[in-house]
């Protein structure tokens, strides 16, 4: 642990050192995390989200507990949760902010190069240049840039029966979470149809709706994009797959055919790409995604 003293001579150097040359300030940083390496707070500190929610309660003596977990393994929602007066209790606002930093960690946090290599996806992108850009300009996020055309026109299959590619979204964390297992599901579930399928790929800073782009540049008949879907405080790790039947840009969004909520604790990633195959097969089938398709 830091004392006191301790902390008031580092804030001392380190405004010496402001005034004074880089170097000595390089100094007091190294020192700074040498202590906090060896402080007794960060060995004592645990990952407070390892622990289920769904297998906690913080009601003080709960009537009928076992009736109480029954309830709370059925949803990852904050119910059992308790008070300090008007207040929450300490874990429970630890586990909020946890999973708050969790969430947003998802959305600003890229997916790495090494997990789009790992799994054969080459990358182009959309009109946003940067994060913040996505954020505050969806109409970016569904148009794709030029050179991402381009390189479509050059690395992927033209006309396939169907093209599935994968969109960073809202969430990375959800990508790398599930894409490895759904992806393959996805596409030998195709094959065992005997469906033709076009190259997959990862648009970054994309929204749903670049699939209809993709499908106009590709002349795709069915487009599945798998996406990463807006993290919330029960799980910063679902994504969803979008199904649509002869997409172009500006189509209306009831055309869109969705599977939801597919993570470890929703729909599995393998189960979820089965799944998709089979309603992929049912829109050719029927020659119509959205509301026009009656499963």
């Amino acid at each position: 642990m830091i004392s006191e003293k301790e902390l008031k001579n580092l804030i001392s150097q380190v405004l010496q050192g402001m005034s004074e040359d880089k170097p000595e300030i390089k100094k007091v940083e190294e020192k700074i995390e040498k202590i906090i390496i060896n402080s007794d707070l960060v060995k004592d500190v645990k990952d407070i989200t390892e622990i289920d929610l769904r297998e906690v309660i913080e009601v003080k003596n709960p009537v009928n507990r076992e009736e109480y977990l029954k309830y709370k393994r059925k949803t990852p929602a904050r119910i059992g949760i308790s008070r300090a007066g008007t207040r929450y209790t300490t874990n429970t606002m630890l586990r909020f902010r946890a999973d708050h930093a969790s969430a947003q960690d998802a959305v600003f946090t890229d997916v790495s190069s090494e997990f789009l290599e790992k799994n054969n996806l080459f990358t182009i992108q959309t009109k946003c240049q940067s994060k913040d850009e996505y954020i505050t300009r969806p109409d970016l996020g569904r148009r794709l840039s030029e050179d991402g055309i381009k390189t479509l026109k050059e690395k992927c299959k033209m006309n396939p029966t169907v093209e599935v590619f994968v969109a960073d979204g809202l969430s990375s964390t959800a990508i790398e979470a599930n894409i490895e297992d759904i992806l393959p599901a996805l596409l030998n579930g195709l094959k065992s149809y005997g469906i033709d399928c076009g190259t997959p790929f990862f648009l970054k800073y994309g929204r749903v709706a670049a699939a209809d782009e993709v499908s106009e540049v590709l002349g795709a008949t069915v487009t599945c994009v798998l996406i990463g879907e807006r993290p919330g405080l029960a799980t910063a790790e679902s994504m969803s797959a979008y199904i649509t039947y002869n997409a172009y840009v500006g189509m209306p969004e009831a055309k869109r055919t969705v599977v939801s909520n597919i993570h470890e604790k929703g729909t599995p990633a393998p189960e979820a790409g089965a799944h998709v195959a089979h309603i992929i097969k049912k829109v050719l089938e029927a020659k119509a995604s959205g509301q026009d398709l009656k499963l």
